[in-house]
């Protein structure tokens, strides 16, 4: 008995410990220690979830965080060993500053590196994510710096969740980075943390991940309409999976288990599908992502794109789906750095679009957080960044490179002409149909022998005729010289319009109803025969009269095929009837056909009319009667009248069997001479095949041309704008600082023209508005400068600042200080004149 306990005990500990759990990431640095204890504190014996504690250290020296853990938490606490297997409801302690990954529910210790930037946190969150995906949480507490953000925001586009500590952090520039990265989900006390974990650990967002679909198609349907009609934005043919796991991860955040709630919730709350979209657009990025791609492309597709080229024709790159332009910016240094090491001068335009404003605000900023060091050379950080209070720039050199702009991949035009393309890691969010659409897509906007870059864990699929590969490993694929094109559209009508089959209008309904036409109806329903109009596919158009006791509906998927819908015993006729009226072109009547109708039989006959509307389009009319039956006759008659009987049978099989030969004499007929049209067909076709291809090409080029060209002045008239806003609001502090100022203040340029003065200048030297843009020397001023132009002209050649002692008419003093007047680029281009007033003694 013990023993059979003992095994059941521990198989029900194995199928525990198979469940599905959350393994939560903890991230902490200075003051971080504190916060740890009171989260661990409030969380209770068995949360269903493992806890991995990453915090900043000397990993020479050991950590006594294990001990201090250990008196204040109800879960087992124990440190992490290589290869260690994660449990729910253990918290694991890693060594202070150490590289952890994870892996099958296994941690890693990875090596450490002298001299390489340590981000344990960033680097461990960026494992989680991937190992992961939805059962991630990420946790940053009190810490200096911005170590854990990039994690953060890894986490999140996976479909995880992301926690940060509030302003009772004694250090809040890790959770406050995070934050402003817009990496995370909610931002609470340890305390709170604690509650939360619990309520989502036991969430079904924990457990259903790998099981079967719980959102109906009319589930979706209703809210991907509403982000179309918020965003424009279909997300109908984006993987479903993917979309499932956002939306059951805001259902999460939202404390909802029931779609139904979930959707009621959407539709009151406007801010809540804001947030769906901004989940459903995240993605994953860093500068340098799969440091082996950007290799690859600086030894040979970069150089093999700048040989033999004209130094006016720009190298153009596109990167969809760009996110917040690390890519971006990682594409056009790569650019630099061969263009430097070739010696070749040839302008650069990397095109960057998302379906995410918000991603291409944060892109055109280019401003990043500190742990990007992680990513990035100190050697590329030094070139290409300037630092900034609390994160890096990219120089202006490399932004001037880049075009950012609004673009869906899969509804608005391409670019053109382009030398290479981008697309990493978008493609795995695409169903088949944007894929197929996508490739077609980028076929158009390269170049020959153009280059396509997909992720790692991308292809071409069945596009092997479009595109070559040029390099298996890291997904480089070249464009096909003289491949045929396919056909490229854009704003294609929306897939619920598409669908929806246009209702055919009768000839009634066309036309204005009057009492004549309904004379003519009531006539027709009682004296016509009944019968049907069909098309040259056999497809019931319109039923006229009562047809019931000749057609019937067929068992099955519906369908209005008249041969379909023949009752028992007309098939054969009809059949050989409309061969027959169609190979002629003239009417044919059939007469004592047996047909078989509800349980009895009846005598029917019925006449094809053939006919052609006036758009060449074929029709048949199909009129059925039913004979009039006999009149009983005395009962003298009836032997000879059963005689007759058989008589009429025998006649009405031997009909029957006349038909069939005729039908499949027919169909052979047919057959042949449907062999030589298609013979003859083919021989016309190939002779003007290629002309019309041709011709078609050149059309489909000038539309994709002028819609490309189109969208890219779009794209330019849209960065001109907000560089114009840039200038504007510069010029706009410019202006304001030197009123502000009240020392007379003029600048010149290099042929001593006035470029800008300040209010104390107009008041003190005598100058007015209209002075912009004159020579100093033809100015009279209110001082007594001597030699004033060779003392500018010193100053722009030899850089260096010159104070000049001068005075007014009225003999006040004043030092006049000239300052080289230096550009962006570190150019000299003018002076400028700083009147100090120099007290009287």
């Amino acid at each position: 008995m013990p023993k059979k306990t003992a095994t059941a005990k521990k198989k029900k500990e194995t199928v525990r410990q198979s469940a599905p759990f959350l393994t939560i990431g903890i991230g902490a640095s200075a003051g971080g220690l504190e916060a740890i204890l009171e989260l661990l504190h409030n969380l209770p014996e068995a949360p269903n979830a493992a806890f991995v504690i990453i915090h900043h250290g000397d990993p020479s020296h050991p950590s006594s965080m294990t001990q201090i853990l250990t008196r204040d938490c109800k879960m087992p606490v124990i440190d992490v060993m290589e290869g260690i297997a994660i449990e729910p409801n253990v918290v694991y302690v890693a060594p202070g500053g150490a590289d952890i990954t994870i892996s099958n529910h296994s941690l890693h210790i990875g090596k450490v590196i002298k001299g390489h930037p340590r981000m344990p946190i960033d680097f461990f969150f960026r494992s989680l994510a991937d190992d992961h995906e939805t059962r991630a949480v990420g946790v940053i507490l009190s810490g200096s710096a911005s170590d854990g953000s990039l994690g953060a925001k890894a986490i999140k586009a996976g479909g995880g969740i992301v926690f940060a500590q509030d302003e009772s952090a004694k250090f809040d520039s890790m959770p406050r980075s995070a934050v402003s990265l817009g990496a995370v989900d909610f931002v609470l006390s340890p305390k709170e943390i604690a509650r939360e974990i619990v309520r989502i650990a036991r969430h079904s967002y924990a457990f259903d991940d790998d099981g079967p679909r719980r959102l109906s198609e009319t589930q979706l349907r209703e809210i991907f309409a509403a982000l179309r009609t918020a965003h424009d934005v279909d997300f109908t043919h984006y993987k479903p999976n993917t979309v499932e796991r956002r939306i059951r991860r805001r259902m999460a955040l939202n404390k909802i288990e029931s779609m139904d709630d979930y959707l009621a919730f959407m539709k009151g709350h406007a801010k809540e599908i804001e947030d769906l979209y901004s989940d459903l657009l995240i993605r994953v990025t860093s500068f340098f992502r799969d440091a082996e791609v950007f290799e690859t492309l600086k030894s040979s597709i970069l150089p093999s794109l700048l040989k033999e080229r004209e130094e006016n024709v720009p190298l153009r790159i596109w990167v969809p789906g760009c996110a917040t332009g690390e890519e971006v910016y990682s594409i056009a240094i790569c650019a630099i750095e061969v263009l430097g090491a070739m010696d070749f001068q040839c302008p650069v335009q990397i095109f960057g679009t998302d379906v995410s404003d918000a991603s291409v605000d944060r892109a055109r900023s280019a401003v990043y957080p500190e742990n990007i060091v992680a990513d990035v050379s100190p050697d590329r950080l030094r070139r290409f960044f300037t630092k900034i209070d609390g994160g890096f720039r990219v120089a202006k050199a490399v932004r001037d490179c880049c075009v950012f702009a609004r673009q869906n991949l899969t509804k608005d035009p391409p670019f053109s002409k382009l030398d290479l393309i981008s697309c990493r890691n978008v493609m795995i969010y695409l169903g088949a149909v944007l894929q197929r659409k996508a490739m077609t897509i980028f076929h158009y906007a390269l170049r020959n022998e153009g280059y396509l870059v997909l992720g790692t864990s991308e292809t071409i699929g069945t596009f092997g005729d479009l595109f070559t590969v040029a390099d298996r490993k890291h997904k480089i694929y070249r464009k096909r010289r003289g491949a045929t094109r396919p056909l490229v559209e854009f704003n294609a009508a929306p897939l619920s319009e598409a669908r929806q089959e246009r209702p055919r209008v009768t000839d009634e309904e066309s036309g204005n109803p009057n009492v004549f036409r309904d004379a003519d109806r009531i006539l027709l329903g009682r004296f016509a025969p009944a019968g049907v109009l069909i098309n040259d596919s056999m497809e019931i158009l319109q039923f006229r009269g009562r047809t019931s006791a000749f057609l019937e509906p067929a068992p099955g998927t519906a369908s209005f095929n008249l041969l379909k819908m023949a009752r028992e015993g007309l098939l054969a006729e009809l059949r050989a009837a409309l061969l027959s009226a169609r190979k002629r072109g003239k009417p044919v009547r059939r007469d004592g056909i047996r047909v078989g109708s509800d349980g009895k039989s009846i005598i029917a006959s019925l006449e094809v009319i053939p006919f052609v509307n006036a758009h060449n389009e074929r029709y048949c009319l199909v009129m059925f009667e039913q004979a009039v039956p006999e009149r009983a006759e005395p009962k003298s008659k009836k032997g000879s009248k059963a005689r007759a009987a058989d008589d009429q049978k025998v006649l009405r099989l031997k009909r029957e069997l006349e038909a069939t030969r005729e039908y499949l004499q027919s169909i052979i007929e047919e057959q042949e001479a449907m062999n030589e049209e298609l013979r003859s067909a083919n021989e016309e076709i190939q002779s003007s095949n290629e002309e019309l291809q041709s011709t078609n090409e050149e059309l489909e080029t000038a539309k994709e041309e002028l819609q490309s060209s189109n969208e890219e002045l779009t794209t330019l008239n849209e960065e001109l704008e907000n560089r114009n806003d840039e200038l504007a609001q510069v010029n706009n502090d410019l202006v304001n600082l030197l009123a502000s100022v009240d020392i007379p203040i003029v600048m010149l340029d290099s042929d001593l023209r006035i470029r800008r003065f300040n209010p104390g200048a107009q008041r003190v030297l005598n100058v007015i508005p209209a002075d912009i843009g004159r020579s100093i020397r033809d100015l009279k001023l209110s001082l007594t400068v001597e030699n004033l132009e060779q003392h500018v002209a010193s100053v722009i050649e030899e850089l260096k600042t010159r104070d000049v002692s001068v005075k007014d008419r009225e003999g006040q003093k004043y030092s006049l200080r000239i300052r080289p007047y230096r550009t962006m680029e570190n150019k000299i281009d003018g002076a400028v004149l700083v009147l100090i007033d120099v007290p009287q003694a």
